[in-house]
Order: structure tokens, then C-alpha cells, then sequence
């Protein structure tokens, strides 16, 4: 009762998973992101697609047995994208298994006007995606079509993915083939696919930006979580030989050789500039 009357208990949705509290909303999403309509001179070689991994599941199970109800975080997607569509580059979308792509939409941005046409204009994709599972064992031969591959951040992207083993082939492939590997927030939890089955850590001495966990301890507090992460995701990074370059949830960009991260999503605007202005200055 406490909770409710001050705006801090989590919501209860119609599946029994929890969205954030009234409190959290309030300072944590935005009506309008940041995003700075760039003018780019759009890449016009042959390497224009940038594979996208999106998660196509939705509850988080917290330590305490609670659902988080999360996903892909609308403007950690949809921000990098317009900045690299802008700079012309296209996408290739996939889910682990090819079933729909799952926003936060409680974090979607509704009066975003740039932010409501890429969603549009993708919107189908995102409705039917290409299945990762199909990716890795149709596409990888087609290495010579791609630039890029970009894991959003949300929560959502601590549900399989990190346990996935195509996850872990792709970002291989991406590595051993020269692509950039694009990735914010809690996106860069993607990585650890690369543990997989005894393998050595693919990041191992790279600078990365990665969501603290230290907030992640902190947001139950506002009701943003309904309760503790299952586990850590900066540290664990950390722990393997990932250099986390931040320590607050903030604008935080980094590269490192072939790797572009940035710290939450109010990096998503710088991040989608210098992954935008890396690949047109690599590729042309």
C-alpha cells in the first residue's frame, strides 16, 4: 500500500509479469528522444546490410521469482537504426527462432516523429522477422552483403540470448570476417554466448560500455525491476577481460577496433553517430 500510494510499486500486467512503476516511467522514458537528424553521405557500396538481433521474449525472472515484463528497448533500437539508415544501410532483422520481436513499449517514445517512422517502416519486419536459427545455417556464406551486426539493449536481451549458441556463431562470424559488432545497455550480455561450450572469451581486453549493474541494484527501489537482476551483466563482462569504460548509466560511447558499445539508453543518439561514422569512414 506504501508502494502504491507513493507511485513506486511496480505495475501488474494482465500476464503476471510487472512494468515499471508510475514513479520510474516518470524519470526514467521520454514522449522525445535526443535524436539528431544527421546529414550523412550515404554509403553506396556493396556491404549495406547490418544484421540485427532482436529478442523475441518478453519476462524477465528476477531473483525474487518475479517477472520483469521487458524486451528491446524501443530507443536503443530504433536510434542506432535511424542513424545508420540515414547513413544507407539496410537490415536484416532475426529473432532466435523467427517469432515476433518484443519492445518495451511502455518505454516507447510517442511522440518521437522520427522514432514513430522507422518503426513503421519496419514494423512488418518486426512482426516477421527472419529466424537466427535460418541465418546460421543458410547465410553465413554471404559474409561480402554485410557491414555490421548490432544487438539492441533492454532487459529482454538477458532472456536466452546469452545462452544461445547462434548468437554465439554470429558474433564469431561477424568477428572473424572483419564486420563491426555494434551493441548498448544490457545488449552487450550477448557476448557471453561466446563462453559457450569452453570457448575463450571473444572480447577479452576490448574497452566496452555496458549498463552498471550497480543501477541495476539500485532501480527496485523506484519500482523500475519488481525486484534483484537473476545476475550480473558488467561485471560478469568484467570478470572474463572486457575493460567497462563506465560507471554511470550515461552517454558513454565507446570503440574498440571492431566493436562499437554504449553505456544505456541515453547513449543510443551517440551511439547510432559513431557507428554511422565509423562504417562510413571504414567501408568507403
Amino acid at each position: 500500500m506504501f508502494k502504491k500510494l507513493f507511485g513506486i510499486a511496480p505495475k501488474l500486467e494482465s500476464d503476471g509479469s510487472y512494468s515499471p512503476s508510475k514513479l520510474a516511467l516518470k524519470v526514467g522514458t521520454v514522449d522525445v528522444s535526443d535524436f539528431e537528424d544527421v546529414a550523412y553521405t550515404k554509403y553506396r557500396g556493396a556491404r549495406k546490410k547490418i544484421l540485427v538481433i532482436f529478442t523475441e521474449r518478453k519476462n524477465l525472472k528476477m531473483k525474487n521469482g518475479k517477472m520483469f515484463s521487458t524486451g528491446n528497448h524501443p530507443i536503443e533500437a530504433l536510434l542506432p537504426m535511424l542513424h545508420l539508415k540515414n547513413a544507407g544501410f539496410d537490415f536484416e532483422i532475426v529473432t532466435p527462432t523467427g517469432n515476433p520481436v518484443v519492445f518495451e513499449m511502455w518505454a516507447y517514445p510517442k511522440e518521437d516523429i522520427h522514432v514513430n517512422a522507422i518503426y513503421k517502416a519496419h514494423q512488418s519486419e518486426f512482426d516477421n522477422p527472419k529466424s537466427l536459427a535460418d541465418f546460421v545455417n543458410n547465410s553465413l556464406g554471404d559474409v561480402a552483403q554485410y557491414a555490421a551486426v548490432f544487438v539492441p539493449g533492454g532487459h529482454g536481451a538477458m532472456i536466452g540470448i546469452p545462452e544461445d549458441e547462434n548468437v554465439n556463431k554470429a558474433l564469431r562470424w561477424g568477428y572473424d570476417n572483419g564486420l563491426f559488432t555494434i551493441s548498448l545497455c544490457h545488449g552487450p550480455g550477448a557476448f557471453l554466448s561466446t563462453t559457450l561450450n569452453g570457448q575463450d572469451f571473444l572480447y577479452d581486453g576490448y574497452k566496452m560500455a555496458v549498463f552498471p549493474d550497480s543501477v541495476d541494484k539500485q532501480t527496485p527501489m523506484v519500482g523500475y525491476l519488481p525486484g534483484p537482476m537473476p545476475g550480473p551483466v558488467s561485471e560478469k563482462l568484467k570478470s572474463l577481460g572486457a575493460i567497462i569504460v563506465n560507471k554511470k548509466s550515461d552517454k558513454t560511447v565507446v570503440r574498440d577496433r571492431f566493436l562499437i558499445t554504449g553505456a544505456s539508453p541515453l547513449a543510443s543518439n551517440e551511439l547510432g553517430k559513431l557507428a554511422a561514422k565509423v562504417l562510413l569512414a571504414e567501408l568507403t
